[in-house]
């Protein structure tokens, strides 16, 4: 007898086309006549976090609007980048960013109680990590698992895979 029928969700975010998003605002931010002079800069500053700089507060939210833009292009959801507020460093403003990587403990818990509550009779939940494991006896059941949390927002990208 094969095993039940599974899926994950997880919240993962490609690296590489992050990468791709970094270097076309970059290439903007350089070539765009409202931003010439203004100091605006884009740049990784560590694994998972990209600063953005400019010499005024409208300028630095404006070169985040572009990399947003860019992100959105490559499919890439915008929960996944948690940008704080602008602040003063000096003589320009700098935003740090931070790409989300994985569900955390407490979202993770909010997801598989609403598949316990809403979701179909015989369907279960396990956290594993930064990700969970929805089992059921039938595919129906996980595919109106996936339906479910489609429609809902718990503030982190999902994404479904492994289904078999």
């Amino acid at each position: 007898m094969a095993a039940n029928p599974s899926f994950d969700i997880v919240s993962k975010v490609d690296r590489q086309e992050v990468d791709n998003a970094l270097r076309q605002a970059e290439k903007e931010l350089a070539t765009r006549f409202d931003f010439r002079g203004t100091g605006a800069e884009i740049s990784w500053s560590g694994e998972e976090a990209i600063g953005l700089q400019a010499e005024t507060e409208e300028r630095v939210r404006a070169a985040l609007d572009v990399f947003k833009e860019k992100l959105v292009k490559r499919n890439i959801s915008l929960k996944s980048l948690d940008a704080g507020e602008p602040r003063p460093s000096g003589k320009i403003f700098k935003i740090d960013c931070k790409v989300i990587q994985g569900i955390e403990t407490d979202k993770a818990k909010a997801i598989s109680k609403k598949i316990r509550e809403e979701g179909p009779k015989g369907v279960q939940a396990q956290i594993q990590g930064d990700q969970l494991r929805v089992t059921g006896k039938k595919r129906d059941d996980l595919q109106a698992v996936i339906s479910l949390l489609k429609g809902e927002d718990f503030g982190v990208a999902l994404q479904f895979n492994n289904y078999r």
